[in-house]
């Protein structure tokens, strides 16, 4: 696949203001994307429209006074803060005699760019593939077959060529990915039966969640004042005071509009998010637009079926707006939010300790009636030191009255596929 820093470094950027979206903030995105891509911005074109224009997008006229602006500045590529359609983005390159980009392509060739680890290069290359297959149409080259001694009568034209190979790479990629996602899965089963706890950081691509994670690990984590500075996942265990041992998972910032494709290819790496037992969904304060970017960011998190893990929220960089740092708590007294700066390390205990009250402060009291068969899930209570009192019963069957967290018990549910749940006789939660 092409990487945007290598085809051109000089680009004029077009955005398009239609009645639902708000203009100022899409386009501020957009430079903050192509600088994080690496190419610099020459000019911005910005015009108004009820809906797209099948042809152009932007219309004939504007249509026009792009091709000149590019000429003009000797530009190589046009930048679209939209999506395009295959036959729009053909016309707009044959008019402006310039490779002509929409924003998810311009967001696969970041990712690219930043994928670093063999299964983030997989998954960033399947991504592509999959937003090039729909894109792949027929030109004057493509309808030609190959004639001559030894060549004349049917075969598969250039186009039918790309996409079988296209649908062949596609195929293999998902299987190196499945494979993968496999050995993913043996490490997420083996950190659920060391009953670590999993503490999962998302949020907005630049809100400072890798500057976050570095601060509490102490890890090394490349972060950076760009969009997507990273993207492949990180694990650190750390140790939360008067708790013990649990584990940090640093995954792939959100973006408006995050490709689907994207989302189905990284979907093996936010299963992390998925099956955490926090999520810490970290905001830039200081960002105007972070009530919209949280609206974006829980809108990715039902996509991916992570919705209901038990989320807190993390007001990141206090230092640019001058707040002091504090832990703001819900109507049951648990801890909802706590304002910190990651950079400057302000805050840092408050979060420990809500993240301590969080893991610690609901328990759950079961009692459960095992069969013989269930003896090896008799042995792990007992690892947990969560039996309070055990008695045999005729048929073989053991009651167990148990206490245990609520973090703990989830867990136990998940290692026994729900299992357990056959097993209750009575439950209550203090």
């Amino acid at each position: 696949m092409f990487e945007l820093a290598e085809l051109a470094e000089q680009a004029v950027l077009v955005h398009v203001n239609f009645p639902q979206e708000a203009v100022t903030e899409d386009l501020q995105e957009l430079k903050m994307l192509v600088a994080s891509a690496g190419v610099s911005t020459l000019q911005v074109i910005t015009t108004n429209r009820q809906s797209p224009d099948a042809k152009f997008f932007i219309g004939s006229g504007k249509a026009a006074e792009l091709a000149t602006t590019v000429a003009d500045l000797s530009a190589s590529v046009v930048i679209f803060n939209h999506e395009l359609s295959p036959g729009q983005t053909r016309n707009l390159e044959r008019l402006c005699q310039a490779r002509v980009l929409d924003r998810t392509s311009l967001i696969l060739d970041i990712f690219a760019q930043r994928a670093r680890t063999y299964e983030g290069k997989l998954q960033v290359e399947l991504a592509q593939l999959q937003h090039l297959a729909s894109r792949l149409i027929r030109g004057f080259d493509n309808e030609r077959q190959k004639g001559g001694i030894g060549l004349r009568g049917p075969g598969e034209t250039q186009l039918e060529t790309d996409r079988r190979l296209l649908r062949e790479r596609v195929r293999a990629l998902k299987q190196r990915l499945e494979k993968m996602t496999r050995q993913r899965e043996q490490g997420r089963r083996a950190r659920q039966r060391s009953e670590q706890p999993v503490i999962s950081i998302v949020g907005y691509t630049n809100a400072g969640k890798s500057t976050l994670f570095n601060r509490l690990t102490a890890a090394a984590v490349y972060a950076a004042d760009q969009l997507f500075a990273t993207l492949d996942p990180t694990l650190r265990k750390i140790t939360l005071p008067q708790f013990g041992d649990a584990i940090l998972a640093d995954t792939v910032g959100f973006i408006r509009h995050l490709p689907h494709d994207l989302v189905a290819a990284f979907k093996s790496t936010l299963q992390e998010t998925r099956d955490a037992d926090i999520q810490l969904h970290v905001i830039d304060v200081a960002d105007p637009r972070k009530d919209d970017n949280i609206k974006q960011v829980d809108s990715v998190l039902q996509e991916i079926d992570a919705a209901d893990v038990t989320q807190l929220l993390v007001f990141n960089k206090i230092d640019q707006i001058a707040q002091l740092p504090r832990i703001e708590y819900d109507d049951t007294g648990l801890p909802r939010a706590v304002y910190l700066s990651a950079m400057s390390g302000e805050g840092i205990a408050l979060l420990q300790q809500a993240l301590v009250q969080l893991l610690s402060q609901q328990h759950v009291q079961l009692t459960l009636l095992l069969p013989p068969a269930a003896a090896n899930w008799r042995a792990r209570l007992y690892q947990l030191q969560a039996v309070q009192q055990e008695e045999y019963l005729d048929d073989g069957q053991c009651r167990l009255n148990i206490q245990l967290s609520t973090a703990q018990w989830a867990r136990l549910q998940k290692q026994s596929a729900q299992q357990l749940e056959n097993y209750i006789v009575s439950q209550s939660v203090f």
